[in-house]
């Protein structure tokens, strides 16, 4: 690692998190992986020091609290996808509604409905 300083370290930090919150607004989450490992050694040296200045570290924990909300928010759309992908193939299968009973009936959906031409 260049960054032998902890005034280097958390500059160095300070731009990973800001990559991170650049590829959380475009959707490149791919990008996040690669982020990691980079961020976990950069993280592990900033505790090794003994030297931190706390204003730096108050702004660089203002940037992972800002990225997690941001990540929190990509994981809540990705489950959302999730969730309505389920349905409609739920849905795509088939009709469910309830009898007079309250017993749950299922209706099966033709799967090639095809139109007649005619002259």
């Amino acid at each position: 690692m260049p960054h032998d300083s902890s005034k280097g370290l958390i500059t160095a930090l300070e731009e990973l998190l800001d990559l991170e919150r650049s590829a959380l607004i475009d959707g490149e989450l791919d990008r996040l992986g690669n982020m990691m490992s980079e961020k976990e050694k950069l993280i592990e040296a900033i505790n090794g020091q003994d030297d931190i200045e706390g204003r730096r570290l108050t702004r660089v924990h203002e940037k992972i609290t800002r990225n997690q909300a941001l990540l929190n928010s990509a994981m809540e759309g990705i489950r959302a996808v999730a969730n309505r992908m389920a349905e409609l193939r739920r849905v795509s299968q088939g009709l469910e509604t309830y009898d007079s009973a309250g017993q749950k009936q299922r209706y099966p959906v033709r799967l090639q409905a095809k139109l007649e031409k005619r002259a």
